[in-house]
């Protein structure tokens, strides 16, 4: 369905930067992510009989979305969608100046029919980074997932593949200790967190350390210099050169070797 171009421009994320979410869940939510970015943009609208129709034609495709085997339903919120795009390309037409007041009905349309990254790039300048993302995070739908740090990230500036990865260790390994969830939360922030990262902390979390371990363990895993060359010549001195070397290549698998070697 081809719906004209807005005088407003994206100022933000791009659809395509959007549109990654679908890709880094299986469970994502259709209904979740429509209704919730029909919330955000209704308000927006700023015609209350535009508004009226634009909150008529968001009910019915939500209510499709969640019955998805009824043709009943899918037949009505097709109308109820051609009927929006129609009203909203009416109105810009008879628009004599530059704004339009359709931008925001413009989105929802491209957000009932499927397409969440042109609806949330559009209505982004309107109603902020931080409500769409909390939207499309929801619709994610992932079990054992930190949805505070992820939102976090992605306010950083992470991209949405790593953001989610960060939310799944996070809520994965929730046993892990305070000292390693503020590195795995930090190297997220600093977009070094990969498998092989994960599988070396997760050895660190099975170290039972002690506090004052943990703290060079830390120290270790951030790549301290002097700790590092302290840790590697007392391996070294206890027959383990082979350790020793891999913890001054920066390979993480030794660190928590190096870290229970330290004197309580």
């Amino acid at each position: 369905m081809a719906i004209a171009a807005q005088s407003v421009q994206p100022r933000g994320h791009s659809a395509q930067w959007w549109a990654q979410f679908p890709a880094v869940s299986e469970k994502f939510d259709a209904a979740s992510i429509t209704e919730a970015l029909a919330d955000v943009i209704i308000p927006k609208i700023p015609s209350p009989l535009l508004r009226r129709e634009a909150e008529i034609a968001a009910e019915v495709v939500v209510l499709q979305l969640n019955r998805p085997q009824s043709e009943e339903l899918a037949g009505r919120a097709m109308k109820a969608v051609h009927r929006l795009v129609a009203t909203v390309e009416r109105l810009t037409e008879r628009a004599t100046g530059e704004e339009t007041g359709t931008e925001a009905a413009y989105a929802l349309c491209h957000a009932l029919s499927g397409r969440w990254g042109e609806a949330a790039a559009e209505v982004e300048p309107l109603v902020g980074t931080k409500a769409l993302l909390m939207a499309f995070v929801k619709a994610l739908r992932l079990e054992r997932f930190d949805n505070t740090l992820t939102v976090r990230l992605l306010r950083a500036g992470q991209s949405p593949q790593i953001a989610v990865q960060a939310g799944l260790v996070v809520g994965r390994y929730a046993w892990w200790p305070d000292w390693l969830i503020k590195v795995v939360t930090e190297r997220a922030l600093a977009g070094r967190l990969d498998e092989e990262t994960i599988t070396a902390l997760d050895q660190c979390a099975y170290a039972e350390l002690s506090p004052a371990q943990a703290k060079m363990a830390r120290r270790l895993l951030n790549g301290d210099a002097t700790v590092v060359d302290g840790a590697a010549l007392r391996l070294e001195t206890l027959g383990e050169p082979v350790a020793a070397a891999k913890l001054r290549e920066g390979d993480l698998t030794a660190v928590a070797l190096a870290a229970r070697l330290i004197p309580l």
